[in-house]
């Protein structure tokens, strides 16, 4: 699948456009029947003896990243709920995959076309997207939300630090070149956190390939290009050294494979987080179709606390197909080219939608 441009506040917006109504499970009780199931599954070893995470897997969710309020501490979802949610999300696949008439204008399309997409944003075809047709469910029960820790299932407080780096992330023009585009539009890194870490599961392309040596394991992320290489038992690279996906370094905890990463270049924080951030990952085959992977980002210049996540990785079919992100990525020329016509027309490129005439657009629209 091809690079389109895609706002960065419309993709953030829409991995929590999924609500639910209030659940009636206890806090808890998911965490602990993950830690059963993992106890009770061994993993087949390799070669290599290491338990087996080869193949291809996915993360594609209805669940979102944070929690909705209404359900509190309660991290398993009723199945009434689950059905809901997907029954809805179905439906709005349905909707969005009727023809548009081609006569129609941009300016008769509604402003708000859901999951976040709002205006030009909604010139991005659903029939593209491909962010799953369920709930997660780990260890087979269905989760209310990604974050574990907190209780509440939301991210903890940023710092006065870690508000000053966001407000001014956002502050930018986006329009003034390239290099203030997001590492997605520009074929750099994928779009949100799916190359990770943490790796997270996006609108679409949200599969990932295992390989393993005695050395090394190596992830392949679809979305974009991606390549993780996790080097085993051995140290970090010098601190200055900043990388893509940081400096991964793992070991073996009996089945579980635990990564430290470090060494993240800023241009990559995740959710206002900085160069300094470290993310530990664990991965745990915890039956012959899923692998549990658990991750906890600790950037205390940022996050008032660290906070831990848990994401079912689902076997799937393969191959994973190249992802052409330059090749007829006519997106990144169009922007800032509109954006200079704009600016000659004395318009402001960052001044919300208009109409056909160049006024702004209607409420609704």
């Amino acid at each position: 699948m091809k690079s389109t441009a895609i706002s960065l506040m419309a993709l953030a917006a829409a991995l929590g456009a999924f609500a639910a109504a209030p659940a009636v499970a206890q806090p808890g009780v998911a965490q602990s029947s993950a830690t059963r199931t993992a106890q009770a599954y061994h993993a087949p070893k390799n070669a290599f003896g290491q338990p087996d995470l080869e193949g291809v897997w996915t993360n594609a969710t209805l669940t979102r990243l944070e929690r909705d309020p209404k359900y509190g501490a309660n991290l398993v979802m009723p199945s009434t709920d689950a059905q809901a949610v997907e029954k809805e999300n179905s439906k709005f696949i349905a909707e969005a995959n009727k023809p548009t008439d081609p006569k129609v204008k941009t300016t008769d399309l509604p402003y708000d076309c859901g999951r976040g997409f709002k205006g030009s944003d909604c010139g991005y075809n659903f029939a593209w997207t491909d962010p799953g047709t369920e709930v997660m469910a780990v260890a087979g029960q269905k989760r209310t939300s990604i974050i574990v820790e907190p209780a509440n299932g939301q991210l903890p407080p940023l710092t006065p630090e870690g508000k000053k780096r966001l407000a001014a992330r956002f502050q930018r023009s986006a329009f003034d070149g390239p290099e203030a585009r997001s590492l997605g539009e520009r074929c750099i890194l994928s779009f949100g956190s799916a190359a990770g870490p943490p790796m997270l599961p996006l609108l679409y392309n949200n599969n990932y390939q295992i390989f393993q040596t005695r050395d090394a394991v190596t992830i392949v992320v679809e979305m974009v290009h991606d390549t993780r290489i996790i080097r085993l038992n051995t140290g970090h690279l010098p601190a200055k050294m900043k990388q893509w996906m940081g400096d991964s370094v793992g070991h073996w905890e009996g089945d579980t494979l635990v990564v430290e990463t470090t060494n993240m270049r800023p241009e990559q924080g995740f959710r206002g987080a900085g160069g300094d951030t470290k993310v530990v990952e664990r991965f745990t085959r915890i039956g012959p179709r899923q692998i549990l992977y658990r991750f906890t980002v600790d950037d205390p210049e940022v996050y008032t606390a660290p906070f831990t996540g848990e994401v079912a990785l689902n076997a799937s079919k393969g191959p994973i197909y190249e992802y052409a992100c330059h090749e007829g990525n006519y997106a990144m020329p169009g922007i800032l080219a509109g954006a200079r016509e704009l600016e000659k027309q004395g318009r402001d490129p960052g001044a919300g939608p208009r109409d056909a005439s160049g006024a702004p657009a209607a409420e609704g629209q």
